[in-house]
């Protein structure tokens, strides 16, 4: 699974509990992209999630 290169968002763990409070294994994934994005005078391809493209802290290329 991809991390988020600006945040470092990734995947997470936790218990999935059903109605009757069993619990079973759940893994959240972060909604991760990869994106073309200009680091200074270069163009780059790395994986972004989608609440940093979305609040500007990266500019597409």
């Amino acid at each position: 699974m991809a991390k988020c290169a600006v945040c470092g968002k990734s995947a997470h763990f936790g218990n999935a509990v059903s109605h009757s409070h069993r619990r079973s294994n759940k893994m959240w994934k972060a909604n991760v992209k990869s994106v073309k994005v200009k680091v200074g005078e270069t163009r780059k391809k790395m994986y972004v999630c989608t609440s940093c493209l979305k609040s500007g802290l990266v500019e597409r290329a």
